[in-house]
């Protein structure tokens, strides 16, 4: 299989080595805005109580939130519970599908992360009772709490698509990176076939909410530079199915996208939703303002529909009405991530029903807020902690090129880096950030010290 080539440009020069040993790569992925850096608030010393904390969920958020608790309580009982053993840095699988990093690049386990003090029961959360004020697990144990922190993380409902095997992706010019590090090593085998041979490429996302809205189009740019890099773009057709009018949520980010795409020879079809596929035949049918329409293709990256997992669905904790009831997000206030109707609940990460988040850069600055009005309801000292929606995404444009996208609730555009990293420019030190930096700063995230 084809490796890619990494340009000298990107490779590590001794004046690029120079610049990133003296900022730090940690520092370059810290993705600080001053905006969220004062939302943020650390207790200056631990805060005595016998509460008692159930993290459901135990992803990027529910292990950043459980090590924040740890350090700023002490005398409380915190129990995670969460049935998977292995953890998945979720922004290292386009990295994979790209052909740029290992599969195991993304798999660690989660009892690397679990502080002490907290209680890791591995167990999945099966009843979400705010009422009763107790979560029930697989095993029937009853979990009584004074404060929850919902961390479920989103499912990937790929029963939507008519059709879709997610067993066969990697197979037949399948691919799909959500579904796990091994789909993503597949997606990574489809495309190199793919960039090796030419045809249709079909790429595109859901409607509704989704974790990391930028991943598709970078995908969609990372497959044009496979082809270009083996002289055969000229045999290939990339389309880009947008769900809506729209490339994007924020419209600045939008047309330069738009710009790029048109620069790069990439067909854009707006308001297509893919609804079913034949892999047999690889044709792909998409839901239209004039009805379905067929497409067929010779590698396509399948993005599914997303919602709250079921334990959150049958609960009483989603939005009853808007646009986040039918998908089954929680209803929380965007700025505190409090429950709007339990208000011993919070929401973090990607179930958190709000305009923007669903990052692991959200996550960084959403569980630092609702821990810090968590301790101020244990304190009787309201937090004046506030997220403002912080989200980034670094957005491939090309192997060793990148811009990076930070915006909040508003649609602000946020620089981290005033001088160093220009927003929307394709920029070398964007690929290091998110190539090298960004799991260091992951990882300490998770260890409730970012």
């Amino acid at each position: 299989m084809n490796q890619p080539h990494i340009p000298a440009s990107i490779s590590c020069a001794t004046g690029r080595r120079r610049f990133l040993g003296g900022i730090g790569v940690s520092s370059l992925a810290a993705l600080l805005p001053a905006e969220a850096a004062r939302a943020s608030t650390q207790a200056t010393a631990p805060v005595k109580t016998s509460a008692r904390i159930v993290i459901a969920g135990g992803g990027a958020a529910g292990l950043t939130a459980a090590n924040k608790l740890a350090t700023q309580l002490t005398g409380a009982t915190i129990i995670m519970v969460d049935r998977r053993k292995e953890h998945y840095y979720q922004p290292g699988f386009t990295l994979v599908a790209a052909g740029i990093k290992p599969q195991d690049y993304t798999v660690s386990q989660t009892s690397s992360y679990v502080p002490n003090g907290v209680e890791w029961l591995n167990e999945a959360v099966v009843e979400i009772d705010p009422v009763g004020n107790k979560v029930v697990t697989d095993s029937g144990k009853r979990l009584a709490y004074d404060f929850l922190i919902v961390a479920t993380g989103l499912e990937l409902n790929y029963g939507a698509i008519e059709g879709m095997d997610t067993a066969l992706i990697g197979q037949n010019g399948l691919g799909s990176i959500y579904h796990g590090p091994q789909a993503a090593a597949d997606t990574w085998k489809a495309l190199s076939t793919f960039a090796d041979q030419g045809g249709i490429g079909l790429f595109g996302r859901p409607s509704g909410e989704m974790k990391c809205a930028g991943a598709p189009l970078k995908y969609t740019f990372i497959s044009d530079d496979h082809l270009r890099r083996r002289g055969n773009r000229g045999k290939a057709e990339l389309i880009y199915m947008a769900h809506a009018k729209s490339l994007f949520s924020v419209p600045i980010v939008a047309e330069k996208v738009r710009m790029l795409y048109q620069d790069r020879g990439v067909k854009v079809r707006h308001e297509h939703v893919l609804q079913s596929i034949d892999l047999g035949r690889k044709v792909a049918s998409y839901k239209t303002p004039d009805g379905l329409v067929e497409q067929n293709y010779d590698f396509i990256n399948v993005v599914p529909p997303m919602r709250a997992p079921q334990v959150v669905r049958n609960s009483p904790l989603p939005w009853t009405e808007g646009i986040w009831a039918a998908d089954g997000w929680m209803e929380v206030d965007r700025s505190t991530l409090r429950h709007k109707r339990f208000p011993n609940v919070f929401g973090v990460g990607d179930v958190a029903g709000v305009p923007k988040g669903k990052t692991a850069a959200s996550v960084k600055w959403q569980v630092p807020v609702a821990v810090s009005h968590l301790i101020g309801d244990i304190t009787g000292k309201a937090s004046s902690a506030s997220y403002n929606g912080y989200t980034s995404c670094p957005l491939i444009t090309r192997l060793g090129r990148a811009m990076l996208v930070e915006f909040d609730y508003q649609d602000n555009l946020i620089t981290s880096f005033p001088g160093v990293v220009a927003p929307l420019e394709e920029l070398w030190v964007t690929w290091v950030i998110k190539t090298m930096g960004l799991k260091p700063t992951y990882l300490t995230m998770l260890r409730g010290r970012a």
